[in-house]
């Protein structure tokens, strides 16, 4: 890790995504500039992001006025996240902060999310609107029950005890967002972030926050497509990396389409007339390609290749030895009197638990975000 800065003064950056915010730009920045004092310097990047209500050449004139100021450009809407990325690659601070120029987040508490990072405490500051006794405007009770779920289910996957995913005010080490990869374009950035700095293992530390939030008639832009987003974003950028539990139970839903797919290939193959010697195996081989392109879709690797001999090795293992014991157990289970359907379906269900475990440990042995 980096050791604590000790320079009188430090360099903070704040990045201004802005789309037609030209009611609250200027205050914004106004309020940023205000922070400023003999121990902290700032660099204001204001990302606009294609606005058509004025909000550029606002960000011009202030940028003309203050030499601390840099405003970006994008020719087209690209969404939050695109901003970030921008602004992101043009910061030099020792420290990188993200502030909305709605002024839903109070540019004061920055330095109270600063003040972690300056001791050398944490990596990564996150601010919390619940975590605190300051102001908040009284809102959209839907917004915040979505809010609490979406940050408990990220939690779940990447075993931090944040209260508050969501919140804007995110501060990082320089190092630190500079070595992050962004891939979200609108609002799926905060799930992203969290997980990526998860998956890093870092010191993440939260501190608790003033909130002024908006409705939609005065400009709030996040939606119910965004809450969508944000459940595949926290899925999709943890699963590989999640605690076994989570994993399992994800493995759970995918064995069950496999499962489901295993017995009506076998009930298929056998109502044709081909032994159980011919349609279980044959049924056990289709289900097991479904099983593979579903667990580096959705599971561990949601961008997977072969990329090892012994991947590759592990797998073919897998698959052949749970095949043998599916064939023999179904093959028993019939000679016992037990039904096909019946014989078929708890044979599946004992190879869908080595399935996993063989999946997670050998083919797929990703090193989980937490202890587990």
């Amino acid at each position: 890790m980096q050791a604590p800065i000790t320079e009188t003064v430090v360099k903070l950056s704040i990045v201004v995504p802005c789309y037609n915010e030209s009611k609250t730009l200027e205050r914004c920045i106004e309020r940023l500039l205000a922070i400023a004092d003999e121990s902290l310097c700032l660099e204001i990047i204001i990302v606009d992001d294609c606005s058509t209500d004025g909000s550029l050449a606002i960000a011009r004139e202030l940028e003309n006025d203050h030499a601390q100021i840099i405003t970006l450009t994008h020719e087209k809407n690209r969404g939050k996240g695109a901003a970030l990325r921008t602004g992101f690659k043009r910061a030099s601070g020792d420290f990188v902060a993200v502030q909305d120029a709605d002024l839903e987040y109070d540019p004061d508490d920055l330095k109270k999310v600063l003040a972690p990072l300056i001791r050398g405490e944490a990596d990564v500051v996150i601010g919390s609107r619940f975590l605190t006794a300051g102001a908040h405007r009284v809102l959209y009770f839907w917004h915040y029950l979505g809010n609490r779920f979406l940050t408990i289910l990220s939690n779940m996957f990447t075993d931090l005890n944040l209260t508050d995913m969501e919140c804007c005010y995110k501060v990082f080490r320089h190092d630190v967002i500079q070595n992050l990869e962004i891939q979200e374009n609108r609002f799926g950035f905060e799930p992203e972030i969290v997980a990526k700095v998860a998956h890093m293992r870092l010191r993440v530390y939260e501190v608790g926050i003033s909130y002024y939030g908006r409705t939609y008639a005065e400009g709030k832009k996040i939606g119910f497509r965004d809450g969508i987003r944000a459940l595949y974003c926290i899925c999709h950028y943890n699963a590989h990396q999640a605690p076994w539990p989570v994993q399992l139970f994800l493995y759970l839903f995918i064995g069950g389409i496999s499962a489901f797919v295993n017995f009506l290939a076998f009930m298929g193959l056998f109502h044709l007339g081909l032994e159980v010697t011919v349609s279980a195996p044959v049924a056990y081989i289709i289900a097991a390609i479904v099983n593979y392109f579903l667990c580096i879709f959705l599971l561990f690797r949601h961008r997977a290749r072969w990329n090892s001999a012994m991947e590759v090795f592990f797998f073919i293992l897998i698959v052949f030895l749970i095949g043998i014991l599916d064939l023999a157990m179904t093959k028993t289970l019939i000679d016992l009197a037990i039904s096909p359907g019946v014989s078929k379906l708890m044979a599946t269900g004992t190879g869908l638990i080595f399935n996993f475990l063989g999946r997670r440990f050998l083919v797929f042995p990703e090193p989980p975000t937490g202890p587990w």
